[in-house]
């Protein structure tokens, strides 16, 4: 599969690297700030990760809240998947400068990076043509999200194995296994910013 790009193609299980990302600190000042704000700040930080996402040859499949989701075709695009997230974590620094400035919001972005299998086709109802990505690496994926403090991204084992294979190398250091029982615990590692952010 090149893409996750359906138009009407039938259900099928595809191999894909997946990355979630979301916004730590704005969600809660959201609440104080006039509803114009929170949406130009909003779409400036999608409008980030889209950019990154599509430069190295991502896809953005969904967004909720404050988070987006991102994926990536075939498990050897790893290299890509980490590019986009170092993209992110670097081009994020002037966004959240304005933010704190502006309207004193102190943020960070968070981001969870895994791959596998999973199941992709477009829905039938309730929203008809809307592109489905289903499977447990999308749990996963967002479960890595949950465990990344504000600042880095937490990358799965899988992920580190592809990077090994094309030989992209990488400064993560290694974490404590995330547990989903009945599962054996998945190894995992982060990639923080050269600062530590002293927030989650």
């Amino acid at each position: 599969m090149a893409e996750l790009n359906y138009e009407g193609a039938p259900p099928e299980r595809a191999s894909v690297t997946i990355l979630f990302a979301e916004t730590r600190g704005f969600t809660r000042m959201s609440e104080v700030l006039e509803a114009p704000v929170v949406l130009a700040c909003t779409s400036a930080f999608f409008a980030l990760v889209s950019t990154a996402v599509n430069r190295h040859q991502g896809f953005v499949a969904s967004v909720f809240n404050d988070t987006i989701m991102a994926t990536f075709a075939g498990l050897d695009n790893a290299q890509h998947i980490v590019l986009a997230a170092q993209e992110i974590q670097q081009h994020f620094g002037p966004l959240a400068e304005t933010w704190d400035r502006d309207y004193d919001i102190r943020a960070a972005v968070a981001m969870g990076l895994h791959c596998g299998d999973v199941v992709v086709g477009l829905a039938a109802q309730p929203m008809p043509g809307q592109l489905l990505i289903i499977g447990d690496t999308v749990s996963v994926a967002e479960r890595l999200l949950h465990r990344a403090r504000a600042g880095e991204f937490v990358l799965s084992k899988a992920i580190m194995d592809e990077l090994a294979v094309a030989r992209f190398e990488i400064e993560a250091i290694a974490l404590p296994p995330l547990k989903i029982p009945p599962r054996e615990p998945i190894q995992i590692f982060a990639a923080p910013l050269d600062t530590r952010l002293d927030f989650t």
